[in-house]
């Protein structure tokens, strides 16, 4: 049977409080330090961890040619969510200056900096995903409960660090939460075509990406060339390169 768009709203409302719960539910988890023994460390050009750091190079190369053609070429006037768009580069071009700023001398008072702009990028997509696929208006009303979410994540992590019991699990959800809710909106709302099979592409690349990350050693010993880690930073970053192009089939997307 078909649903409507209200069936459909309350099915990710329903989840969503699931998930939510789930995680309330949970003990509270510390931030491990052994995610920061990497396993690639190589130095050249008296660059530590050379590789995990320059490859933060394409973040910031694709944040700043989103924005620039966002921004300075191009008039998303008509497209509601254009903000969401602009945004989600913005997070992606800081993501890649914290990130490599991280990996210089990894520890969690440099883990800040990789994480903070990551949940501007992490919410901002998620409310472009709102706004391309179920609702415009609702994708601008949450924009900024959203960031406000990301940040709030972030100074819980830094609140309880401090009282010497760090809790990671707001950080997690606003992660997990996003990445579980997506492919079902693609599944259940079916934007146009082109954007559709991008966002797959997207949400493709970020699972390889965790992926890598996962066995960042596993892989370094095998390959002895590059690290998991490194090649999460290369397939996260295709997730701008992937937008980008998406914009390019869009009737909205005119370049001055």
């Amino acid at each position: 049977m078909q649903m409507n768009s209200s069936q459909k709203n309350k099915l990710l409302l329903f989840i969503a409080l699931v998930i939510i719960t789930g995680v309330c539910f949970l003990n509270p988890i510390s931030q491990s330090q052994e995610y920061h023994n990497f396993s690639d460390d190589r130095i050249f050009w008296s660059i530590p961890n050379f590789f995990n750091v320059i490859s933060n190079l394409p973040f910031v190369i694709s944040g700043m040619v989103g924005l620039y053609f966002t921004v300075i070429k191009n008039k998303l006037n008509t497209n509601p969510v254009y903000k969401s768009y602009i945004v989600f580069f913005i997070g992606i071009l800081f993501t890649g200056f914290g990130s490599a700023y991280y990996h210089l001398n990894p520890n969690d008072n440099t883990l800040i900096w990789d994480r903070l702009p990551m949940t501007i990028s992490f919410m901002s997509f998620f409310s472009l995903i709102i706004g391309e696929c179920v609702s415009a208006k609702l994708s601008k009303q949450v924009l900024f409960p959203f960031l406000l979410i990301g940040f709030s994540s972030i100074i819980y992590w830094q609140i309880t660090a401090n009282y010497g019991h760090d809790d990671l699990r707001f950080y997690i959800l606003i992660q997990f939460l996003p990445i579980v809710l997506i492919p079902i909106i693609l599944l259940l709302y079916k934007p146009q075509k082109d954007l559709q099979l991008y966002l797959w592409l997207i949400i493709l690349s970020y699972l390889i990406a965790k992926i890598g990350e996962a066995f960042d050693n596993s892989i370094y010993q095998k390959l002895q060339i590059i690290s998991g880690h490194t090649i999460k930073h290369l397939f996260a970053s295709l997730a701008p390169v992937l937008l980008i192009f998406s914009l390019y089939k869009r009737k909205d997307f005119t370049i001055n």
